[in-house]
């Protein structure tokens, strides 16, 4: 699928600590990053089908003190990395806390309206990938379609109102891609 300079790309957002990466509960420290495997693959098929891979990811651990903004980007930095060049289109976070009134932490659609502006996309053919409620409560008040993976907390979610459910992300990929 190719996406001319006039028309709107498609999107596949994700969360990133327990979707594409271990959860290690506030992760500020680059040591603690381990993208999952198969990561890597299941993006370059989604970037080859034409969809833009953004990251859309609360950290509240900010705001709690528990790191700053420089260890978050060394994080980041780090999780980059492991991944591959190329392989994210953008990446968003919100230190906000939780119980705060704000429009850009999830399952608030803050940020991919965000990324809906800065990249030109269609929301309507854009997906949400996560491993929380809260995360596919996102995609949702976007107009997404969503997929919980069964990965970091997603082993223990319920029900959780997703499209689909996915066992990782290579499966989610699979999904997206039928």
């Amino acid at each position: 699928m190719t996406v001319s300079s006039n028309e709107t790309a498609p999107a596949v957002f994700l969360d990133r600590d327990g979707t594409l990466m271990r959860d290690v509960d506030y992760c500020g420290d680059p040591k603690e990053v381990e993208v999952f495997p198969g990561t890597a693959d299941a993006l370059r098929q989604l970037k080859r089908a034409g969809y833009k891979v953004i990251i859309i990811t609360n950290q509240s651990g900010i705001a709690r003190g528990y790191f700053s903004e420089e260890d978050y980007r060394s994080v980041e930095q780090e999780f980059l990395r492991q991944l591959g060049a190329g392989l994210i289109d953008a990446s968003y976070y919100c230190p906000d806390l939780p119980g705060t009134t704000s429009l850009r932490r999830k399952p608030a659609p803050g940020m991919i309206f965000e990324a809906q502006r800065d990249h030109g996309l269609d929301l309507s053919r854009s997906w949400f990938i996560g491993d929380k409620a809260s995360d596919v409560a996102c995609g949702r008040n976007a107009g997404t379609k969503t997929i919980l993976v069964r990965t970091g907390y997603g082993a223990e979610e319920t029900d959780c109102g997703a499209d689909w459910i996915a066992r990782h992300l290579a499966h989610a990929a699979e999904i997206i891609l039928k």
